[in-house]
């Protein structure tokens, strides 16, 4: 399976199974803390304080050189890899148990985020000064609300998968979809594109 997209600047999917095991939803529904969350979000947790203090130095970085340097980038990218292979375990969107690692592999999900050679520094004040206003209001809004509908979906699909052994495909995208137009505002405000998110998990 591919990860990167030469044709495009983002990309991020969790791909769609055919089918999916009940026993699995219920380990994960029953046990996933246990078993998932306490373990990976522990270790996320220590290596976040580590990409919190890596995105401090590399904004003066980029503030002087106008280059955000490339094992820092590479870094924050494993960062959001590993996170989303758990978050498509936890919200049940593909079955298997999530990588290890910012350099952990997962054919079930795809994250990719080309390297920006240059960075706008007039681009990097206004987020840092503004970035509140003209970002995580309007967006902060608008996934509020799409993160309630995303609940409702996910509530209703684990009785599906439960009932079924099938995924709706609907379902799935608008999930993913949600989960998706939150990578991008991460990425944006962590300065690693210039480019602004759309409204839209598409």
């Amino acid at each position: 399976m591919e990860e990167t997209n030469n044709n495009q600047d983002f990309s991020f999917d969790i791909f769609h199974q055919e089918s999916f095991s009940r026993g699995q939803l219920l380990l994960r529904s029953f046990f996933g803390f246990l078993y998932i969350m306490i373990p990976h979000g522990f270790l996320l947790g220590i290596m976040g304080f580590v990409g919190a203090l890596l995105r401090f130095v590399a904004w003066w970085i980029v503030l002087f050189t106008a280059k955000y340097p490339k094992s820092f980038f590479d870094f924050q990218l494993g960062l959001l890899k590993w996170s989303t292979r758990v978050s498509a375990r936890i919200l049940n969107l593909a079955d298997g148990y999530p990588a290890f690692g910012t350099s952990g592999t997962d054919d079930k999900t795809n994250v990719y985020v080309v390297y920006p050679e240059t960075l706008s520094r007039g681009t990097l004040l206004l987020r840092a000064f503004l970035g509140v206003f003209y970002v995580y209001i309007p967006h902060g809004i608008c996934l509020f609300f799409r993160g309630i509908g995303t609940y409702f979906v996910v509530l209703i699909a684990w009785w599906v998968v439960l009932i079924t052994g099938k995924y709706p495909k609907g379902m799935h995208d608008f999930v993913v979809g949600t989960l998706r137009w939150a990578t991008r505002l991460n990425i944006y405000m962590s300065f690693m594109t210039d480019k602004y998110p759309p409204f839209s998990g598409k």
